[in-house]
């Protein structure tokens, strides 16, 4: 669309409803009851989700009603499921476009610092609080949507972090900017360790899709990742009894310090773009699975590998955020619509 001013639209519409918007809603069924629900709508063909009782997280996404996410079997799931033991957190996981994990755990369960942390940690789990929504113009013209709250871990005696989250979204732009300030109001020094999680499905996902990204090395994370490294950057069709593969990537920054990573599908004309601060996130987790009913291409930039605090602190990658210290994080997520 042209024209995209607020001179010329404001006789032609009786809202700006009729472009772009944020729904507020709140789910009536099984797990998910009770769960508020933001649904925004940018006027460019990209809707999607987003879950202040789940971290800020954003869930389903399509563009020009073609999905982007993978959603999983578990469907929407309220925090008040969460369990921390083990594994289980993959029995409330929803799948979804961006899962935050962290702030205390990246990776499987694990008992480190005088506590026990399960998968991936407490993020996605913890409701936000002060969630606000704006849709205005802006000084230099642009009609933005923009979804803020914020979200706090914390312990008696251990960790009290506060993460601040601000997504936004532009009327005519088939891109979501995601803008964290996370920020140790305790009196000591905690791991902080953070991984987003963005989870691409099919139809994006497809054989004969593929990645690209610049030139770097590509480091599988075990021998069974190793295995399949030559075709790290392949997409197959779905695959039975696939088992998942992880590869760690470290991509050359721009002049502005940004890197990018593309999921290319010829066959639908579209790719999906991650980019995001290195400053921050220095790495990229790729997770490749090829399987049956979990058939999704993870883009995880990360400030740690997914291993757990023990052994990145051996690798020295665990990074520390000091009393007061805060630390910002850039992430940009785009479809883009092949000539």
């Amino acid at each position: 669309m042209k024209n995209l001013n607020a001179s010329y639209l404001a006789p032609r519409l009786g809202t700006m409803e009729q472009l772009a918007s944020i729904r507020r809603l709140v789910s009536d069924d099984g797990k998910g009851r009770g769960m508020r629900i933001l649904e925004v709508n940018t006027g460019s063909g990209l809707i999607f989700t987003v879950y202040p009782d789940r971290g800020m997280d954003i869930g389903a996404a399509t563009f020009c009603d073609i999905p982007l996410a993978w959603l999983s079997r578990n469907g929407e799931v309220g925090p008040a499921f969460y369990d921390r033991t083990g594994i289980e957190w993959l029995r409330t996981w929803p799948g979804g476009l961006l899962t935050g994990c962290g702030l205390s755990n990246v990776g499987g369960p694990n008992a480190s610092g005088g506590d026990d942390h399960g998968l991936h940690g407490r993020l996605s789990h913890l409701p936000a609080e002060a969630v606000n929504t704006d849709a205005s113009w802006t000084e230099d013209g642009r009609y933005t949507l923009s979804i803020s709250g914020r979200v706090r871990q914390s312990k008696v005696f251990f960790e009290n972090l506060v993460l601040t989250r601000r997504i936004t979204a532009t009327l005519g732009e088939s891109a979501i900017t995601v803008c964290d300030t996370i920020e140790n109001r305790g009196y000591a020094e905690v791991p902080l360790m953070l991984l987003y999680h963005m989870n691409l499905g099919w139809p994006l996902v497809d054989d004969g899709a593929r990645l690209e990204m610049p030139r770097h090395k590509v480091v599988p994370q075990n021998d069974h990742a190793a295995s399949g490294l030559a075709e790290w950057a392949e997409i197959t069709a779905p695959i039975p009894g696939f088992a998942e593969q992880v590869y760690y990537h470290t991509l050359p920054k721009n002049r502005q310090g940004l890197a990018s990573a593309r999921l290319v599908n010829e066959n639908l004309g579209l790719t999906f773009c991650v980019t995001y601060r290195v400053a921050e996130l220095p790495y990229l987790i790729q997770w490749k699975m090829m399987g049956q009913g979990e058939y999704v291409v993870g883009l995880e930039p990360a400030n740690c590998f997914p291993e757990g605090q023990a052994q990145n602190a051996e690798r020295g990658t665990l990074r520390m955020i000091a009393p007061g210290e805060r630390v910002e994080t850039y992430l940009r997520l785009s479809v883009e619509v092949h000539e």
